[in-house]
């Protein structure tokens, strides 16, 4: 039985060896699954099927669902990446954004950053335009000093 206990501590506040760690731990968990079994995938909760939503709640649900993440560093690329494109996505780009906020966390920051090292890229996010988006954007090329955004306005 594997049993794994998380805490949230921001590794922005303990700095790069417990990234170092963290990299570590998530490789072996990795190797882990690939070898036995993928627990990941047997204590995932399949997302929430919505019908009929319109389209400004999925973008308000988008919103808080890019800014609430529980990994820091998640949480500031997201909602930072929310903030300047979600106004403008069509409503296929809107669903794709969606199905990549089902996504763990780490994933989705290793994807954005292109460490491929740590977290793979599966086949389904190899040729996505939202995901090449996002990982031109998590480049930060103007050098900006990052804080979460005030989304009320988004």
């Amino acid at each position: 039985m594997l049993r794994i206990i998380f805490s949230k501590p921001s590794l922005l506040r303990y700095g790069a060896s417990s990234i170092t760690k963290h990299r570590s731990f998530h490789t072996s968990l990795c190797q882990l699954n690939e070898a036995k079994d993928d627990v990941t995938m047997r204590i995932r909760i399949a997302p929430i099927k919505r019908t009929g939503e319109s389209l400004d709640n999925k973008r308000a649900r988008l919103v808080y669902q890019s800014r609430k993440r529980g990994i820091l560093e998640t949480d500031l690329l997201l909602s930072r990446f929310a903030a300047k494109y979600l106004k403008e996505m069509t409503p296929e780009q809107l669903e794709e954004y969606d199905q990549l906020l089902n996504e763990l966390d780490w994933d989705i920051y290793y994807w954005a950053t292109e460490n491929y090292a740590i977290t793979p890229l599966p086949d389904r996010w190899k040729n996505s335009e939202l995901l090449k988006q996002l990982q031109e954007f998590s480049k930060n090329k103007d050098r900006e000093i990052l804080s979460m955004p005030d989304l009320s306005k988004y």
